[in-house]
């Protein structure tokens, strides 16, 4: 019973975890491992991009960016960060970049792009959205819309908290900020939030 315990503990040593088994793909450029991850993650980044842009268009040309980058720079991914945190930190990077090409005014996170370009403002669709799909409960079209009018800063940390089931941390690394202002952020997004619904605007 002991070698046979040691023999299945030595076993799970030497087999390689799902981070070494992406490393080692994103390295060699494997073709069916980068299919494999966008059949895996084509719905999570695209609701994300979506919650960022606020607009279909604009999300579907991110996530074709977004995979290109993951293959051309796939030798710098850290296995000590999840695959999904590192795909929504280069899809963010691309919008923040995208974002500033459009007013070179604007700053250097998603909290000064609203500020400089009215994004915000202007970040509803006439698109369904893909939480639309996705939520079965009575109001969630109500749900939508509200969330649709949140400041991007807001919606995005909202998303990757309640939709994407991130840690705190894991968000902090995505959007580049430090913990306090990421649990801020989704504090003031909660509040706003229940502000829309409460008020009827939604």
């Amino acid at each position: 019973m002991v070698r046979m315990d040691a023999t299945i503990l030595s076993l799970s040593i030497t087999m390689p975890t799902e981070a070494q088994e992406i490393t080692r793909g994103l390295r060699r450029r494997d073709p069916d491992l980068l299919d494999q991850l966008i059949e895996q993650y084509h719905y999570r980044l695209f609701r994300y991009l979506v919650s960022l842009t606020g607009n279909r268009d604009a999300a579907e040309d991110l996530f074709q960016e977004t995979w290109i980058r993951v293959l051309e720079r796939g030798h710098q991914y850290n296995q000590k960060w999840k695959f999904g945190t590192w795909l929504f930190t280069i899809a963010r990077n691309l919008f923040l970049d995208a974002m500033r090409r459009k007013n070179p005014a604007a700053g250097s996170n998603v909290e000064e792009l609203d500020e400089a370009s009215g994004f915000a403002d202007t970040a509803t669709s006439d698109a369904p959205s893909p939480f639309d799909l996705q939520s079965q409960r009575e109001d969630s079209d109500r749900v939508v819309r509200a969330l649709d009018r949140l400041s991007s800063s807001y919606r995005e940390v909202l998303v990757l908290r309640f939709q994407e089931d991130l840690s705190l941390e894991e968000i902090a690394a995505v959007v580049a900020a430090p913990i306090p202002t990421v649990k801020s952020r989704l504090y003031r997004g909660m509040e706003a939030l229940k502000d829309q619904l409460q008020g009827g605007r939604a």
